[in-house]
């Protein structure tokens, strides 16, 4: 155990916290799974959901391990190519989609041959993260054009919403919040920002317009739900975002200051997507406020925790790239609380690390084997290069070894062979 924790490199306060997110998910996972074995699937056996939740989270730490082995400065060059494969899956996802229960889901794909859908959304928002995060870094002699952003910087990022928009809105407002407040951060110039948010603004507005002349298109048939969640929030209408949303505060009435205990909550058996969107409303009940505020504390703390590690970040790069995977990941969570509260309307938003989901938890454990790769300490760096080197001259001393047992064989063949062939030691005279 000694030697497996040595080999994690980077902020070991940031390994603690993110485990003990991941230890805590199996418990209000396999209480709420059952309104999914149950009433879902009629199978009755929430084991299953159990274990491909440990699937998941093993799978996600695994990531976190091989991404913060790779050196952070390589992601610079990797988000400007990945991009284009992005806007692919991206507009392959809008086209296709995927049938969810019945119903067209355009924000996911399923990968071919195995049954796994997946989100391509999650993977747009961290590639650009990291695409801005570069823009920002590059060393400029002379102060930012606007013009010249505009191609380099903008066009990318709203080509990328453009493209999330019409199937998952809070999404694409999650991404481009994220965006303008890393660009502030990156001290790009205030006035251009404020360029920026009332083109967005204009931009939306024109989508919803075009939504209205065209209601019995598949791309806009979203607009409707938003509106409605909209005006759901707004009014007390019974209906089923408002059903979802009542059975949440039920449950955090119900669960008081300690909660009626792991594995006895009553609202998972009516609340729909119990285990993942509204799994904050399970944890309250089952663990009561004691246990509601320490998850927020410990996505607090984490958050500071970045703030942490980007300032003692060694470069720009660094200290932006931080901020531009950390915050969004702490901003979803808060997201996720306050619709559970009825502080937010409806979103679709995952609670990071403790929901049960797949792609979501490999993108966000993507994420933070990125920003623990920044925090590596220079002796950390140090040591895996030599040890980079050390693999490197044990090869080379392998190859040259067997280059060396291949030249004496040759030697071997050729002796054989004059002395066996009279003509040819007639001719070695």
């Amino acid at each position: 155990m000694k030697e497996l924790v040595n080999k994690l490199k980077g902020d070991r306060v940031i390994w603690s916290f993110v485990a003990l997110l991941a230890l805590f998910s199996f418990m209000p996972v396999f209480s709420a799974s059952s309104n999914l074995a149950y009433i879902g699937l009629g199978k009755g056996n929430t084991l299953g959901y159990l274990l491909k939740h440990l699937a998941h989270i093993g799978i996600g730490f695994l990531i976190i391990y091989w991404v913060h082995k790779v050196p952070y400065l390589y992601f610079r060059a990797i988000s400007k190519a990945a991009l284009p494969v992005v806007w692919i899956m991206l507009a392959y996802a809008l086209i296709k989609g995927t049938v969810i229960a019945g119903a067209n889901a355009s924000r996911w794909i399923q990968i071919p041959f195995i049954k796994i859908t997946f989100q391509p959304s999650t993977m747009a928002a961290i590639v650009l993260f990291v695409f801005v995060a570069r823009y920002l870094s590059k060393k400029r002699e002379t102060p930012v054009d606007f013009k010249s952003s505009l191609i380099e910087l903008w066009l990318p990022v709203f080509v990328t919403l453009i493209f999330i928009l019409p199937s998952n809105f809070s999404t694409t407002a999650l991404i481009f919040s994220m965006v303008l407040m890393l660009v502030f951060i990156g001290k790009y110039p205030l006035k251009y920002i404020g360029f920026i948010i009332g083109s967005g603004i204009v931009m939306l507005m024109f989508f919803v317009l075009i939504a209205k002349a065209f209601p019995e298109s598949r791309f806009f048939s979203r607009v409707g739900t938003w509106e409605n969640r909209i005006e759901r929030f707004t009014s007390d209408k019974a209906d089923e975002d408002n059903y979802q949303i009542e059975k949440a505060k039920t449950a955090i009435a119900s669960g008081g200051l300690y909660g009626l205990g792991p594995g006895k909550s009553v609202q998972k058996n009516f609340l729909p997507q119990s285990s993942s969107d509204f799994i904050f409303a399970i944890i309250v009940e089952e663990w009561g406020l004691i246990g509601g505020l320490s998850v927020l504390g410990l996505y607090l703390l984490l958050m500071f925790r970045f703030v942490i590690a980007s300032h003692k970040a060694n470069t720009l790069f660094g200290k932006l790239i931080v901020i531009a995977l950390g915050f969004p990941m702490i901003f979803q969570a808060m997201i996720n609380m306050a619709v559970a509260v009825e502080l937010l309307p409806v979103t679709g938003q995952t609670l990071p690390l403790i929901s049960s989901g797949g792609s979501s938890i490999w993108m966000t454990c993507f994420s933070l084997g990125v920003i623990l790769s920044v925090t590596k300490k220079e002796e950390e760096i140090a040591q895996e290069l030599k040890e980079k080197q050390i693999r490197e001259e044990a090869l080379q001393k392998l190859i040259d070894a067997q280059l060396e047992s291949d030249a004496q064989e040759m030697e071997e063949e050729y002796s054989i062979e004059d002395q066996t062939n009279p003509m040819n030691a007639v001719l070695n005279r």
